[in-house]
């Protein structure tokens, strides 16, 4: 096996662990509550502690890539993994499991920037393309087999394999990586913005905690207010310190691009109703449809298998066409398909209450994918194109982080019948407005008032 094969191997193993762990969890959730206890507060902390993590320190894991090295970040990244792996599956208590989740989303936001890095740094310009297409394709298929995965894992065996797997493939990242040797740290590395960073986690993490307790503490308690007041005052010193950073973990210079800031905005609402709807739906299934966890895990395939089938065409129409009609309608067709589902009732039948609202779902995801990413992309200088994509996923991530927390707020008790419903309303309400902004901020190459490449503001850095 050549050097490149190798590295393109590894970086796409790499990245399957950070997208399995994050595709598998939802079907598991249920059962980690069951014999863990904790409602679903539990359920939310399980999710968010790795998102909150991952989504705040993913900008920083590729600082850190730059600085130090792609290798040596990408073995603290798997080492870390695998051990907080495990101790999610010996965990014993829920304490245990949300603080080793909040560590395992830590070392999951060194794998993925670290693992693109890593395939820029050894394919020639006009070959990243075709790398980078073989890296998503492999990597999107762990939304297709992580579902079934974890379900037959909750089913047959344990939840608590649905982490301890993830040793297995860490192991065989590891071993491929020895002949690659190490790599030295780089010389002209730029300052790490740690104190970004740590403003970051302690403003999403002071919302999140408050947005998840007030269900069960209500705002006027002090230990949901105060986090509360300490997450907005520190997310507003983040904004402050980030425009006068030397080298600011996020460039606020990205978002002069029209279609960059658009793009963003719109990928708050929609990435916070598709990861909203991810957790919901699978919860709800089991708990109330009683659904087993694999039946379970295969009644959210559908829109993962339209996203696999058609999401290439769509991205193809959207690179002739604009992104614009992709970016509104794709939301809208989604929402739609939320809002079919509302006719769900106890028994649940899935083939006519479910299944014809998961396929419109997974129409509109696949409208919607690549489109956007081509039009955020499309809106920063190349040079630029890797802190765009990272700030792009941290915003689906951080969205979805926030989703997920006030689900609470959202049902307004259980994840019934009623609260399900509730909740699909809130999804299509959320894909709308994502829509609306699309049609609104998002402009086509070629339309008047576009803003792609360095027409942004990017001469100063020339």
């Amino acid at each position: 096996m050549d050097r490149r094969t190798r590295v393109l191997v590894i970086a796409i193993v790499v990245a399957f662990i950070a997208f399995l762990d994050g595709a598998v969890i939802n079907i598991a959730l249920p059962a980690i509550e069951y014999e863990l206890g904790g409602g679903l507060t539990l359920q939310q902390w399980a999710v968010d502690a790795y998102l909150l993590t991952l989504g705040s320190l993913i900008l920083l894991a590729g600082s850190l890539s730059d600085s130090f090295g792609r290798l040596r970040i990408l073995r603290i990244g798997l080492y870390g993994f695998g051990v907080t792996s495990i101790v999610c599956a010996i965990a014993m208590d829920g304490t245990v499991l949300i603080v080793a989740r909040a560590l395992q989303g830590a070392a999951g936001a060194l794998l993925v920037p670290s693992s693109l890095a890593l395939i820029i740094a050894n394919f020639a310009a006009d070959e990243q393309g075709r790398a980078i297409g073989r890296w998503t394709a492999w990597t999107t298929s762990a939304f297709l087999v992580g579902p079934i995965l974890g379900g037959a894992f909750v089913d047959l065996v344990s939840w608590r394999l649905v982490f301890a797997i993830n040793v297995l493939p860490i192991a065989v990242a590891l071993i491929m990586m020895r002949p690659l040797g190490r790599d030295e740290p780089n010389p002209d590395r730029a300052r790490v913005d740690w104190l970004g960073a740590t403003l970051g986690v302690v403003g999403l993490g002071g919302l999140v905690f408050a947005l998840i307790e007030q269900g069960r503490l209500g705002w006027a308690d002090p230990l949901v207010f105060v986090p509360a007041a300490v997450g907005v005052v520190a997310l507003i010193a983040f904004v402050t310190w980030e425009r006068q950073a030397p080298t600011p973990m996020l460039p606020l210079s990205l978002f002069r691009a029209r279609n960059f800031a658009a793009g963003n905005l719109a990928t708050w609402f929609i990435y916070a109703a598709f990861m909203l709807g991810l957790f919901a739906l699978p919860i709800f299934l089991q708990e109330v449809g009683g659904f087993p966890a694999t039946l379970a895990g295969l009644a959210t395939l559908p829109p993962m298998v339209m996203l696999v089938l058609l999401g290439s065409w769509f991205g193809t129409l959207g690179g002739k066409f604009g992104p614009r009609f992709f970016m509104t309608a794709g939301p809208i067709v989604v929402g739609i398909g939320y809002l079919l589902t509302v006719v769900v009732d106890v028994p649940v039948q899935y083939w006519w209450q479910v299944f014809p609202g998961m396929v419109v779902v997974g129409l509109g995801m696949a409208m919607t994918v690549a489109p956007l990413t081509s039009a955020i992309l499309g809106a920063v200088d190349p040079s630029r194109a890797g802190i765009g994509s990272a700030v792009n996923n941290a915003v689906a991530r951080i969205a979805g982080l926030v989703s997920v927390a006030s689900i609470g707020v959202i049902v307004a008790g259980d994840l019934d019948v009623d609260g399900y419903r509730r909740t699909a309303v809130v999804l299509a309400a959320l894909l709308f407005v994502g829509g609306l902004v699309s049609w609104i901020g998002i402009r086509n190459p070629g339309a008047p008032g576009r803003s792609y490449g360095c027409q942004a503001g990017c001469s100063r850095s020339r």
